[in-house]
C-alpha cells in the first residue's frame, strides 16, 4: 500500500464529515443528518454513507449503524468507554482532538480494502 492509499480513508471521512451535523447526540448515540448544503452531491454522498455503513458496522466500539436514506440521516450507538463523546463533534469540526483521533482510527480499520474513490 502506498502512502496515498493510506490517507484515502482519511480524505473519505473528511469529506463525508464536511456533509454532516449533529442532530441529536447523548453519550452512546449520536443522530447524524446530511447537511442541506450538500444536498446538489447526493448521490455520492449516498454512496459514501453506505460505505461508511460497511465500515463502522462491526467496529470497535460500534454497537449498530442505521441508516435512513429518506430522512437523509444516520443514527450509531456507540460505546462511550471506547469513542469519547467528544470524538463525534470534533472529527466534524476538523478538530485534531485525541478523541477525533480514536474515532478516525476506528473507522477507518473497517476499510480493509481502503475508502470508495470519489465518483466525478
Amino acid at each position: 500500500m502506498t502512502d496515498h492509499d493510506a490517507s484515502m480513508p482519511n480524505e473519505f471521512l473528511s469529506r463525508l464529515a464536511a456533509a454532516l451535523t449533529i442532530a441529536h447526540h447523548i453519550p452512546g448515540r449520536v443522530r447524524l443528518k446530511l447537511d442541506g448544503a450538500a444536498e446538489r452531491n447526493l448521490t455520492a454522498l449516498a454512496d459514501d454513507a453506505r460505505a461508511l455503513h460497511r465500515a463502522l458496522s462491526g467496529a470497535e466500539g460500534i454497537r449498530s449503524v442505521a441508516l435512513n436514506p429518506l430522512a437523509r440521516s444516520c443514527t450509531i450507538e456507540y460505546d462511550p468507554t471506547v469513542i469519547p463523546p467528544s470524538a463525534w463533534p470534533d472529527l466534524l469540526r476538523g478538530e485534531a482532538s485525541a478523541a477525533a483521533g480514536t474515532l478516525l482510527r476506528i473507522a477507518t480499520a473497517g476499510f480493509a480494502g481502503g475508502a470508495p474513490e470519489r465518483r466525478p
